[in-house]
């Protein structure tokens, strides 16, 4: 999605002979349109953005660090975002116009926790020495990487069982699992590391920044209430999921992800369902996690066969800019979560 920057239209004092002077002007242009069969031009946002933007020119690398961001900044800066929401973030391939927009920009916003592994060669091709860059995961302890208690490497016939499925959710963070931003006291900590980091780099909208920054932490603090009452009942509720996106969000509530499952590229096989019926029995798992959009008959059969939930969750990876977005997406995950953890 772009951003439609608000038009601010700056009066000057002008003396009467001049205001005459302007009108006339401008009527008899629009007249001239009219006559000509056309309207006369309006400016564009891009025109007005740097009259309305009094502070730095801000890329976010992905849509969760960009709601953070935008929620920070508000109205005082120009924020855009490098990777389009709706892009798998791990399929990225920096293009040129990245790199100029980089070189164009003051402050880079990222995740951190390897998972923008791509930056450090972008940045250089940027070649924007003034670039100041902000991690927004500063701070926060990482959990190891392919988080779960069954890794499941091989199975009897000595296929690999890691190389995930079609849908590219396999990936691998050598520095530890990225996805703190679905935990929502993780979420204030990022919040927290840009809102400081750019009252560093720009300290003359600081009061702008802390208010912004303080009314989003509340809203996550709400957010925070609200999964620890909803889902106390369901504490030590075990499920799997088809992309390692959840551990924080589990510990953080007392739930347990109990395994990233591969679902092969090719039919699914009477191994592969006693593979999952195993990881079920052996940790009593209640409930299967996918993500919205992603139909597979494959892993409705599972649920089926194995009597097991199944909910769709989000990981915030794809969707709607507004920083407002974040607590739409999570109050359904809290939902799904909650239905898929009573259902047995």
């Amino acid at each position: 999605m772009s951003f439609t920057a608000e038009s601010l239209y700056v009066l000057h004092r002008l003396r009467p002979k001049a205001s005459l002077q302007r009108f006339v002007i401008t009527a008899v242009t629009g007249l001239m349109a009219i006559a000509c069969g056309t309207e006369p031009t309006p400016p564009t946002s891009s025109d007005s953005t740097p009259e309305t933007s009094s502070g730095p020119k801000i890329v976010t690398t992905f849509l969760p660090v960009h709601l953070f961001t935008k929620a920070v900044v508000g109205d005082t800066g120009q924020v855009d975002i490098l990777i389009s929401p709706g892009a798998e973030v791990h399929d990225y391939q920096a293009t040129p116009d990245d790199a100029k927009l980089l070189a164009q920009a003051d402050v880079l916003v990222e995740n951190g926790l390897g998972m923008e592994a791509f930056l450090s060669d972008l940045v250089a091709n940027a070649g924007n020495s003034e670039l100041q860059q902000i991690d927004a995961s500063e701070g926060i302890e990482a959990m190891e990487g392919e988080h779960g208690h069954d890794e499941h490497k091989h199975d009897e016939h000595g296929h690999d069982e890691h190389k995930h499925d079609e849908h590219g959710h396999g990936h691998h963070h050598p520095e530890g699992n990225p996805h703190v931003w679905l935990d929502p006291v993780l979420a204030q900590q990022q919040v927290a590391n840009i809102r400081d980091r750019l009252i560093e780099i720009d300290p003359s909208n600081a009061d702008s920044y802390r208010s912004n920054a303080q009314a989003y932490i509340e809203q996550l603090q709400q957010l925070d209430n609200e999964f620890k009452e909803k889902l106390a009942p369901v504490q030590g509720c075990n499920f799997i999921t088809f992309h390692d996106a959840f551990p924080y969000l589990a510990q953080r509530y007392g739930l347990e992800q109990e395994a990233i499952v591969e679902i092969p590229e090719e039919s699914m096989t009477p191994q592969d369902i006693q593979r999952i019926k195993q990881i079920t029995e052996e940790h009593s798992v209640k409930a299967l996690l996918t993500e919205p959009g992603i139909e597979d008959k494959r892993i409705e059969q599972i649920s089926s066969d194995l009597n097991l939930s199944l909910e769709a969750i989000n990981p915030l990876e794809a969707g709607e800019t507004d920083p407002q977005y974040y607590f739409q997406v999570m109050r359904s995950n809290l939902e799904a979560l909650s239905r898929a953890c009573q259902n047995n």
